[in-house]
């Protein structure tokens, strides 16, 4: 949680601290493989992004594994006009035998990080979710 707290589009460079050069990345939107690619995705993420902060939940480590709970707590100029969103997530992460990060699987409600705040895609989420609760 730490490195992703200092993590901006000025330091990017750091994610060779924590990943290996064959990285296999997924979450709702996206599956990369390598490092390269996965750098390239941080900076076009980064590039826009005014705040953006997690706070920790429950989490375990393992001898080659671990996984945290998450909430983080972003504002980003192409999404619900820079107002502040907060989403909860969960992360599985495998190391290899030199501690780097091999694999990366991040889940999170894309509806909350993203389509909700979407004007005309919101309000058809929020209707699909009520008559999802009626049912």
């Amino acid at each position: 949680m730490e490195f992703y707290n200092q993590l901006n589009f000025s330091n990017l460079a750091t994610l060779r601290d924590l990943y290996a050069d064959n990285v296999e990345f997924i979450d709702p939107v996206h599956h990369i493989c390598g490092l390269a690619a996965l750098e390239q995705y941080f900076g076009h993420a980064y590039q826009n992004l005014q705040q953006c902060e997690f706070e920790m939940g429950a989490h375990g480590v393992g001898p080659h594994w671990g996984f945290v709970s998450w909430q983080m707590r972003f504002r980003h100029s192409a999404i619900g006009s820079g107002n502040l969103i907060v989403v909860d997530g969960t992360t599985e992460l495998t190391y290899d035998a030199a501690g780097k990060i091999v694999r990366h699987r991040d889940y999170y409600d894309l509806t909350q990080m993203v389509y909700q705040h979407l004007p005309v895609i919101g309000w058809l989420t929020g209707k699909v979710r009520s008559r999802m609760a009626e049912a």
